[in-house]
Protein backbone atom coordinates (compact mmCIF):
# COMPACT_ATOMS: atom_id res chain seq x y z
CA UNK A 1 0.00 0.00 0.00
CA UNK A 2 1.30 3.03 -0.44
CA UNK A 3 2.84 5.77 2.09
CA UNK A 4 1.85 9.35 0.66
CA UNK A 5 -1.26 10.63 -0.75
CA UNK A 6 -0.83 8.98 -4.21
CA UNK A 7 -4.44 7.73 -3.06
CA UNK A 8 -5.91 11.30 -4.13
CA UNK A 9 -5.55 10.91 -7.26
CA UNK A 10 -5.72 6.59 -7.96
CA UNK A 11 -7.50 6.65 -11.56
CA UNK A 12 -11.49 5.49 -11.00
CA UNK A 13 -10.20 2.67 -13.33
CA UNK A 14 -8.51 0.80 -11.13
CA UNK A 15 -11.88 0.79 -9.35
CA UNK A 16 -13.48 -1.64 -11.97
CA UNK A 17 -11.30 -4.12 -11.63
CA UNK A 18 -12.71 -7.89 -11.31
CA UNK A 19 -16.23 -8.77 -11.73
CA UNK A 20 -17.87 -5.52 -10.33
CA UNK A 21 -18.96 -3.67 -12.88
CA UNK A 22 -21.53 -0.29 -12.13
CA UNK A 23 -23.71 -1.89 -15.24
CA UNK A 24 -24.76 -5.06 -15.97
CA UNK A 25 -26.64 -6.37 -18.81
CA UNK A 26 -29.50 -8.21 -18.62
CA UNK A 27 -32.18 -10.19 -20.46
CA UNK A 28 -35.53 -8.93 -19.59
CA UNK A 29 -39.46 -8.80 -20.97
CA UNK A 30 -40.54 -6.10 -21.46
CA UNK A 31 -44.54 -4.98 -22.00
CA UNK A 32 -45.78 -1.47 -23.09
CA UNK A 33 -49.65 -0.76 -23.57
CA UNK A 34 -49.84 -4.44 -24.36
CA UNK A 35 -46.99 -4.99 -26.45
CA UNK A 36 -44.46 -7.79 -25.41
CA UNK A 37 -40.81 -7.35 -26.31
CA UNK A 38 -37.38 -8.97 -24.97
CA UNK A 39 -34.45 -6.94 -25.00
CA UNK A 40 -31.11 -6.65 -22.94
CA UNK A 41 -31.42 -3.82 -20.17
CA UNK A 42 -28.59 -2.84 -18.14
CA UNK A 43 -29.22 -2.72 -14.59
CA UNK A 44 -27.37 -1.09 -11.53
CA UNK A 45 -24.93 -3.25 -9.70
CA UNK A 46 -24.80 -4.07 -6.24
CA UNK A 47 -21.74 -4.27 -4.60
CA UNK A 48 -20.08 -5.16 -1.14
CA UNK A 49 -17.62 -2.57 0.02
CA UNK A 50 -15.63 -3.59 3.12
CA UNK A 51 -13.77 -0.72 4.59
CA UNK A 52 -10.70 -1.72 6.68
CA UNK A 53 -9.01 1.15 8.89
CA UNK A 54 -5.00 -0.22 9.95
CA UNK A 55 -6.20 -3.93 9.11
CA UNK A 56 -8.90 -3.46 11.05
CA UNK A 57 -12.15 -4.38 9.58
CA UNK A 58 -14.94 -1.77 10.42
CA UNK A 59 -17.96 -1.97 8.11
CA UNK A 60 -19.45 -3.80 4.51
CA UNK A 61 -21.78 -1.14 2.96
CA UNK A 62 -23.69 -2.12 -0.66
CA UNK A 63 -22.67 0.39 -2.94
CA UNK A 64 -22.39 0.86 -6.68
CA UNK A 65 -18.39 0.52 -7.68
CA UNK A 66 -17.47 3.58 -8.56
CA UNK A 67 -15.17 6.59 -7.29
CA UNK A 68 -14.78 4.61 -4.00
CA UNK A 69 -11.93 6.46 -3.13
CA UNK A 70 -14.06 8.97 -2.94
CA UNK A 71 -16.57 7.19 -1.04
CA UNK A 72 -14.09 5.87 1.82
CA UNK A 73 -12.75 9.72 2.23
CA UNK A 74 -16.24 10.91 2.42
CA UNK A 75 -17.43 8.58 4.71
CA UNK A 76 -14.94 8.60 7.11
CA UNK A 77 -15.37 12.03 7.49
CA UNK A 78 -19.32 11.99 7.47
CA UNK A 79 -18.98 9.48 10.19
CA UNK A 80 -16.29 11.10 12.21
CA UNK A 81 -13.78 8.25 12.19
CA UNK A 82 -11.33 10.39 11.00
CA UNK A 83 -10.75 14.62 11.59
CA UNK A 84 -10.16 15.80 7.93
CA UNK A 85 -8.48 14.48 4.72
CA UNK A 86 -4.64 14.75 6.55
CA UNK A 87 -6.26 11.79 8.55
CA UNK A 88 -6.02 9.38 5.62
CA UNK A 89 -2.51 8.56 5.26
CA UNK A 90 -3.00 5.96 2.12
CA UNK A 91 -5.87 4.51 0.95
CA UNK A 92 -5.87 1.55 -1.92
CA UNK A 93 -8.93 -0.61 -3.24
CA UNK A 94 -8.50 -4.44 -3.42
CA UNK A 95 -11.24 -6.04 -5.61
CA UNK A 96 -12.29 -9.40 -4.80
CA UNK A 97 -14.07 -11.94 -6.61
CA UNK A 98 -17.88 -10.71 -4.38
CA UNK A 99 -17.26 -7.37 -4.35
CA UNK A 100 -14.01 -4.70 -2.83
CA UNK A 101 -11.73 -3.85 0.03
CA UNK A 102 -11.00 -0.61 0.83
CA UNK A 103 -7.45 -0.22 2.81
CA UNK A 104 -7.28 2.80 4.86
CA UNK A 105 -3.99 3.87 6.71
CA UNK A 106 -4.93 6.57 9.06
CA UNK A 107 -3.41 8.38 11.70
CA UNK A 108 -3.29 6.57 14.56
CA UNK A 109 -4.95 9.15 16.89
CA UNK A 110 -8.20 8.14 14.62
CA UNK A 111 -8.30 4.19 15.80
CA UNK A 112 -9.55 5.29 19.57
CA UNK A 113 -12.53 7.35 17.83
CA UNK A 114 -13.16 3.72 15.35
CA UNK A 115 -12.53 1.26 17.60
CA UNK A 116 -15.27 2.59 19.95
CA UNK A 117 -17.38 3.09 16.79
CA UNK A 118 -18.00 -0.44 15.62
CA UNK A 119 -20.11 -1.51 13.10
CA UNK A 120 -21.57 -4.69 14.09
CA UNK A 121 -23.61 -4.97 11.23
CA UNK A 122 -23.42 -4.70 7.52
CA UNK A 123 -24.88 -1.22 5.85
CA UNK A 124 -27.87 -2.31 3.92
CA UNK A 125 -27.81 0.08 0.36
CA UNK A 126 -26.56 3.57 1.33
CA UNK A 127 -27.65 2.64 5.10
CA UNK A 128 -25.50 5.58 7.12
CA UNK A 129 -26.87 4.13 10.60
CA UNK A 130 -27.14 0.78 10.05
CA UNK A 131 -24.99 -1.17 12.60
CA UNK A 132 -24.06 2.07 15.06
CA UNK A 133 -23.68 -0.13 18.04
CA UNK A 134 -25.61 3.01 19.77
CA UNK A 135 -27.74 5.85 19.78
CA UNK A 136 -25.29 8.32 20.49
CA UNK A 137 -23.30 7.31 18.08
CA UNK A 138 -26.16 8.22 15.13
CA UNK A 139 -27.43 11.36 16.75
CA UNK A 140 -23.80 12.83 16.12
CA UNK A 141 -23.67 16.45 16.96
CA UNK A 142 -22.57 18.87 14.64
CA UNK A 143 -20.63 22.44 14.35
CA UNK A 144 -22.69 25.24 12.90
CA UNK A 145 -22.05 25.96 9.69
CA UNK A 146 -20.90 29.29 8.42
CA UNK A 147 -23.00 31.78 7.09
CA UNK A 148 -22.02 31.72 3.41
CA UNK A 149 -24.24 33.55 0.87
CA UNK A 150 -27.83 33.83 -0.76
CA UNK A 151 -28.87 32.20 -3.98
CA UNK A 152 -32.12 32.33 -5.89
CA UNK A 153 -34.42 30.11 -6.93
CA UNK A 154 -33.30 30.25 -10.78
CA UNK A 155 -29.90 29.20 -9.69
CA UNK A 156 -31.29 26.26 -7.49
CA UNK A 157 -33.16 24.83 -10.38
CA UNK A 158 -30.26 25.50 -12.76
CA UNK A 159 -28.21 23.26 -10.25
CA UNK A 160 -31.07 20.53 -10.02
CA UNK A 161 -30.98 20.61 -14.05
CA UNK A 162 -27.55 20.62 -14.26
CA UNK A 163 -27.36 17.33 -12.16
CA UNK A 164 -29.79 15.21 -13.68
CA UNK A 165 -28.06 16.24 -17.23
CA UNK A 166 -25.00 14.54 -15.69
CA UNK A 167 -26.46 11.24 -14.32
CA UNK A 168 -24.76 8.98 -16.71
CA UNK A 169 -25.72 5.94 -14.69
CA UNK A 170 -28.99 6.77 -14.37
CA UNK A 171 -30.06 7.55 -17.58
CA UNK A 172 -28.32 4.47 -18.21
CA UNK A 173 -30.01 2.08 -16.35
CA UNK A 174 -31.97 3.86 -13.67
CA UNK A 175 -32.04 3.11 -10.00
CA UNK A 176 -29.64 5.47 -9.16
CA UNK A 177 -29.13 8.38 -7.08
CA UNK A 178 -26.65 11.04 -7.57
CA UNK A 179 -25.07 14.03 -5.52
CA UNK A 180 -23.74 17.23 -6.79
CA UNK A 181 -21.73 20.23 -6.22
CA UNK A 182 -22.73 23.59 -7.80
CA UNK A 183 -21.61 26.60 -7.44
CA UNK A 184 -23.46 29.35 -6.57
CA UNK A 185 -24.24 30.59 -10.43
CA UNK A 186 -25.72 27.09 -10.14
CA UNK A 187 -23.31 25.73 -12.54
CA UNK A 188 -22.42 21.52 -11.38
CA UNK A 189 -19.13 20.77 -11.31
CA UNK A 190 -19.08 17.37 -9.53
CA UNK A 191 -21.73 14.76 -9.73
CA UNK A 192 -21.40 11.50 -7.81
CA UNK A 193 -24.10 8.59 -8.51
CA UNK A 194 -24.38 5.55 -6.28
CA UNK A 195 -28.01 2.62 -6.12
CA UNK A 196 -27.89 4.42 -1.83
CA UNK A 197 -28.45 8.24 -1.71
CA UNK A 198 -25.94 8.40 1.51
CA UNK A 199 -23.56 6.89 -0.68
CA UNK A 200 -23.45 9.12 -3.27
CA UNK A 201 -23.37 11.85 -0.77
CA UNK A 202 -20.11 10.91 0.94
CA UNK A 203 -18.58 9.72 -2.72
CA UNK A 204 -19.33 13.99 -3.56
CA UNK A 205 -18.20 14.71 -0.38
CA UNK A 206 -14.53 13.11 -0.69
CA UNK A 207 -14.44 14.48 -4.36
CA UNK A 208 -15.09 17.63 -2.51
CA UNK A 209 -12.07 17.34 -0.26
CA UNK A 210 -9.94 16.05 -2.36
CA UNK A 211 -10.39 18.57 -4.97
CA UNK A 212 -9.36 21.41 -1.89
CA UNK A 213 -12.76 22.83 -3.13
CA UNK A 214 -13.98 25.55 -0.43
CA UNK A 215 -17.37 24.37 1.06
CA UNK A 216 -18.47 27.94 1.20
CA UNK A 217 -18.15 28.28 -2.30
CA UNK A 218 -21.32 26.62 -3.60
CA UNK A 219 -24.11 23.73 -2.35
CA UNK A 220 -24.67 20.23 -2.36
CA UNK A 221 -27.70 19.04 -4.33
CA UNK A 222 -29.21 15.67 -4.40
CA UNK A 223 -32.00 13.55 -6.10
CA UNK A 224 -33.19 12.07 -3.11
CA UNK A 225 -35.52 12.95 -0.02
CA UNK A 226 -33.91 14.96 2.77
CA UNK A 227 -33.30 12.53 5.78
CA UNK A 228 -31.31 13.65 8.85
CA UNK A 229 -28.33 11.92 7.53
CA UNK A 230 -28.55 13.85 4.41
CA UNK A 231 -28.37 16.94 6.81
CA UNK A 232 -25.73 15.61 9.07
CA UNK A 233 -23.57 14.83 6.24
CA UNK A 234 -23.39 18.39 4.95
CA UNK A 235 -23.35 19.80 7.71
CA UNK A 236 -20.06 18.11 8.68
CA UNK A 237 -18.74 18.79 5.23
CA UNK A 238 -19.00 22.49 5.82
CA UNK A 239 -21.78 23.39 3.62
CA UNK A 240 -24.44 26.18 3.76
CA UNK A 241 -27.26 24.82 1.92
CA UNK A 242 -28.71 21.54 0.44
CA UNK A 243 -31.23 21.52 -2.19
CA UNK A 244 -33.06 17.96 -2.05
CA UNK A 245 -35.50 16.52 -4.74
CA UNK A 246 -38.08 15.44 -2.29
CA UNK A 247 -39.14 16.18 1.28
CA UNK A 248 -37.59 16.51 4.57
CA UNK A 249 -38.04 14.59 7.80
CA UNK A 250 -38.85 17.01 11.06
CA UNK A 251 -35.35 14.85 11.97
CA UNK A 252 -33.93 16.39 9.18
CA UNK A 253 -35.42 20.32 9.82
CA UNK A 254 -34.41 20.06 13.13
CA UNK A 255 -30.83 19.28 12.75
CA UNK A 256 -30.52 21.81 9.96
CA UNK A 257 -32.26 24.30 11.96
CA UNK A 258 -29.66 23.35 14.98
CA UNK A 259 -26.74 23.36 12.40
CA UNK A 260 -27.75 26.86 10.64
CA UNK A 261 -27.87 24.88 7.56
CA UNK A 262 -31.00 25.87 4.52
CA UNK A 263 -32.37 22.80 3.73
CA UNK A 264 -34.80 23.20 0.52
CA UNK A 265 -36.72 20.69 -0.26
CA UNK A 266 -39.20 19.43 -2.80
CA UNK A 267 -37.39 21.41 -5.86
CA UNK A 268 -38.85 20.63 -8.46
CA UNK A 269 -41.30 22.54 -11.49
CA UNK A 270 -40.16 25.66 -10.63
CA UNK A 271 -41.30 25.64 -7.03
CA UNK A 272 -39.00 24.58 -4.05
CA UNK A 273 -39.88 24.19 -0.10
CA UNK A 274 -37.35 25.82 2.25
CA UNK A 275 -37.51 24.65 5.48
CA UNK A 276 -34.66 26.42 7.62
CA UNK A 277 -32.74 29.74 7.22
CA UNK A 278 -34.86 30.74 4.56
CA UNK A 279 -32.47 33.89 4.43
CA UNK A 280 -29.94 31.85 1.99
CA UNK A 281 -32.97 31.77 -0.63
CA UNK A 282 -33.95 34.46 -2.87
CA UNK A 283 -36.82 34.88 -5.55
Amino acid sequence: MSTNTDWLTQPDALLRLGTAEPLIPHHVVRWDRGARTEREDLVAEEAPVTIVYNDVPHVVMMATPTNLIDFTLGFSITEGLIRSPADMLALACVPHERGMEMQATVAEACMEVINGRTRRLSGRTGCGVCGSDSVDAVLRPVSEVPEGRAVSGHVIHHALDGLVAQQALNRSAGAVHAAGWASFDGEVALVREDVGRHNALDKLIGAVLTRGIDPQSGFVVVTSRASFEMVHKTAMLGASLLVTVSGATALAVRMAHQANLTLCGFTRKESHTVYTHPWRVTA
